[in-house]
C-alpha cells in the first residue's frame, strides 16, 4: 500500500502540488489522469523520492519513505519512465543485469540468467546484445519494463510509458503493461491513454492544477463523475 498524506512541492515559486492525499490500495492499478502541468508525473516521482516533497509525508507499506535507504526503496518502488532512461552505453542485456547487481547485489553469472528470463518475458530476448540507440521506441520501453520488474517490486509506476512511442508502437508496450496489472503489484500509472487506463484500471485519479479533483473507481468515474471540472475535462477527451 502506498499513502499520500497532506503532501506539497513547489519548484520555485511554481506550487505543483497542493495538499494532496490518498490511499493507493495495495494489489490495484490507479491511473492518474488530467492535462499536462497538473502534477501527475510529480506525484509520482515523489512516491519514490525521485523528488523531495516540501511537506506531507508519503508511507510505502505503513513505512515513511524518509526512513528507506535507497536501495530498500529501489527494491520495493519499480519506476518506467516516459522517455526509458537506459544506459546509452550498455547493451540491452547490461542495462537489465545493472539493475539486479547495483540493488540486490547479485553475482554476475546470477544476474545474467535472471536478466535473459525477464527479456524474455517481454519478448525482447533477441536484441540482448544490442545497444539502445540501434532500438525502435517500443522495443526501448520494454528494456525498461524488463528492467524494473527484474528486481521484483511490489509497487510499480509508470509515469506516461507510450508518450514517447510512435502510434505503431503503443499497443504493444500497453499489452505489455496490461500482463503486469495482472501479477497482483500494486501499479499507478499517469497516463493520457483513456480507453487503456478504462480497460485495466481498478480507480482513477482526475488532477488539475495540483489537486486531486475527484477519485474514484473506474465504472463509476467514467461513467457518472460527480465534480464539473472532471465533467468538463472527459467531455473534452472522450
Amino acid at each position: 500500500m502506498v499513502e499520500v498524506k497532506n503532501i506539497y512541492k513547489s519548484f520555485g515559486p511554481l506550487k505543483v502540488l497542493k495538499d494532496v492525499s490518498y490511499i493507493f490500495k495495495e494489489g490495484k492499478t490507479t491511473a492518474i489522469i488530467g492535462a499536462s502541468g497538473s502534477g501527475k508525473s510529480t506525484l509520482l516521482r515523489c512516491i519514490n523520492q525521485l523528488e523531495i516533497i516540501d511537506h506531507g509525508d508519503i508511507l510505502v507499506q505503513g513505512k515513511n519513505i524518509e526512513t528507506f535507504k535507497h536501495r530498500d526503496l529501489v527494491s520495493k518502488v519499480g519506476m518506467v519512465f516516459q522517455h526509458f532512461n537506459l544506459f546509452s552505453n550498455m547493451t540491452i542485456l547490461d542495462n537489465v543485469m545493472y539493475a539486479l547487481m547495483k540493488v540486490k547485489k547479485i553475482k554476475k553469472s546470477v544476474a545474467n540468467e535472471l536478466a535473459i528470463k525477464a527479456l524474455e518475458s517481454v519478448n525482447i530476448q533477441d536484441k540482448k546484445d544490442a545497444f539502445p540507440s540501434t532500438l525502435s521506441g517500443g522495443q526501448k520501453q520494454r528494456v525498461a519494463l524488463a528492467r524494473a520488474m527484474v528486481i521484483k517490486p511490489e509497487i510499480m509506476l509508470f509515469d506516461e510509458p507510450t508518450s514517447a512511442l510512435d502510434p505503431e508502437m503503443v499497443n504493444e508496450v500497453l499489452d505489455e503493461i496490461k500482463k503486469l496489472t495482472l501479477t497482483g503489484l500494486t501499479n499507478i500509472i499517469v497516463t493520457h491513454e483513456m480507453g487503456f487506463a478504462r480497460e485495466i484500471a481498478d480507480e482513477i485519479i482526475y488532477m488539475d492544477e495540483g489537486k486531486i479533483i475527484e477519485a474514484g473507481d473506474c465504472k463509476s468515474f467514467f461513467e457518472n463523475p460527480q465534480e464539473e471540472r472532471t465533467k468538463q475535462f472527459l467531455n473534452k477527451i472522450l
